[in-house]
């Protein structure tokens, strides 16, 4: 936030704001996502749970309102999923929706492994999944750590089922292995993208042979015979399944003062999270408010849960048309003159690690909600880069709530850089700029955030609903 009474721009930390009452709310607020993060871990994890809390909120499922033929009026609540891994809350306000939404776009889904569709194996008597790995990660920070098993299988009959391995405190947990430094003379001269290759991240799940001497590959088929009397599955069943591996156990706080988060898929759910808790907090408005959460986007927003789709499109015209107001025409009018913060997180500046920042255009933890202008790499390539009226307009509307926020560049020039689902939305010719929270470690097993960002972003959100 920009100092008061003061020709110089000077960003500060938000602690140093907060009452004791204040405090808490900001602890109060970690502690519920802290729970968030630490059950959902995956995309359809995230939207299960956020529907639930959303309906005890009044929210109403769509595909009820267009089978029951009800009209929506100002006030009224509804949200529209697509295949469990999308999820878009609509707020209907008072003014007609060709006049614009305010909306928060968030993602849901983290760089992660994904088992392949024939991923049991079996080597020197262990039994392996074999992996491709999703999104951009270090590959070497996956070797040697608990790894759950999370997602659903689904049977030629259409049967879904439900696997969780890891997360209960009673589960067995996984790891890619690695080898010890006695023997790492060769892959210790490689350069750390080759030091661990992809096709070998394969977990490690088993060891115990079955009895049957006959069998050919007897500890692969000591864990079918297992899978199959805990999940009723068979090895078949593993090419239509989406079975994420995933980092073991809970988010916790974080430093001697409690003053931070780390845990798995912060990037992006911290954005997701704070967005949907703004979402609940408004119960009317003049404008129709939206927070869509999306799928893909650390794949380039692809597929048919991705930004790219025309999901959220599609589902705005039906709450358009139930609301009595949809054409065409008003569609494109009501995105053309809505107003986006594409929610989601920037990199913070880590003092290990300090040649690849400019310091005056870098973000820092407990200074606030980040804003960055552009995104992209060389040139701004792949940037939306919002207009200079719209970042007026959003820097107004923090400061006439005390919203602590700072802006940010994805590192130096030429350094890196990075997208967002922002220039998506952007084509549709409304007003969206990237807001979200500082991370270290980012695209980690484990990130870091800090509770002061955590809950400036969600009073930035709150400000940007009411307001924009």
């Amino acid at each position: 936030m920009e100092k008061k009474n003061s020709l110089e721009k000077k960003y500060e930390s938000a602690w140093e704001k907060y009452s004791e009452t204040e405090f808490k709310k900001v602890f109060s607020l970690s502690s519920r996502y802290i729970k968030f993060i630490s059950q959902c871990k995956t995309e359809r994890q995230c939207v299960n749970e956020l529907v639930k809390e959303a309906e005890k909120k009044g929210y109403v499922d769509l595909n009820s309102i267009i089978k029951d033929g009800k009209t929506l009026k100002a006030g009224d609540k509804v949200y529209a999923v697509n295949r469990d891994k999308n999820l878009v809350l609509y707020l209907i306000g008072e003014d007609p929706m060709e006049k614009g939404f305010s909306i928060l776009g968030a993602h849901i889904d983290s760089p992660r492994l994904d088992l392949k569709q024939n991923p049991l194996y079996e080597d020197t008597d262990l039994a392996l999944f074999k992996t491709h790995y999703y999104g951009g990660i270090k590959k070497y920070q996956w070797v040697t750590v608990p790894l759950s098993i999370i997602g659903v299988v689904v049977k030629k009959t259409g049967e879904v089922v439900n696997i969780n391995i890891g997360e209960d405190e009673t589960d067995p947990v996984f790891c890619v292995t690695d080898l010890l430094v006695h023997l790492s003379q060769d892959q210790m001269q490689k350069t750390m993208a080759k030091g661990i290759e992809g096709e070998a991240l394969n977990v490690l799940v088993g060891s115990i042979p079955v009895k049957d001497k006959k069998e050919k590959e007897r500890v692969k088929a000591n864990i079918l015979k297992l899978i199959n009397e805990k999940y009723d599955i068979t090895e078949e069943d593993f090419v239509s399944a989406e079975l994420e591996v995933v980092p073991a156990g809970k988010a916790r706080e974080y430093g001697l003062d409690r003053s931070m988060v780390i845990g798995y898929g912060q990037d992006d759910r911290v954005c997701a999270y704070t967005s949907f808790e703004a979402m609940m907090e408004i119960t009317k408005s003049k404008k129709t408010l939206i927070t869509v959460l999306v799928d893909k986007e650390e794949i380039g927003s692809v597929g048919a849960t991705g930004m790219h789709s025309r999901f959220f499109e599609n589902a705005t015209a039906e709450v358009m048309e139930a609301a009595g107001q949809y054409s065409e025409l008003k569609l494109r009018r009501a995105f053309a003159n809505s107003k986006m913060l594409s929610s989601d997180v920037s990199a913070a500046y880590d003092p290990n690690y300090p040649s690849v920042n400019e310091k005056r255009n870098q973000c820092y933890f407990g200074k606030g909600v980040v804003f960055n202008k552009y995104t992209g790499s060389r040139g701004k390539s792949g940037s939306s880069d919002a207009d200079a009226e719209f970042v007026a307009e959003v820097r107004a509307i923090m400061d006439k709530h005390k919203v602590s926020w700072q802006t940010s560049e994805l590192g130096k020039i030429d350094q890196g850089g990075g997208g967002t689902i922002a220039y998506i939305l952007a084509q549709y010719g409304m007003e969206v700029i990237d807001c979200g929270v500082a991370i270290l470690s980012m695209h980690s097993p484990f990130e870091i955030a800090s509770k002061a960002d955590i809950y400036e972003t969600k009073n930035a959100y709150v400000a940007f609903l009411k307001e924009a």
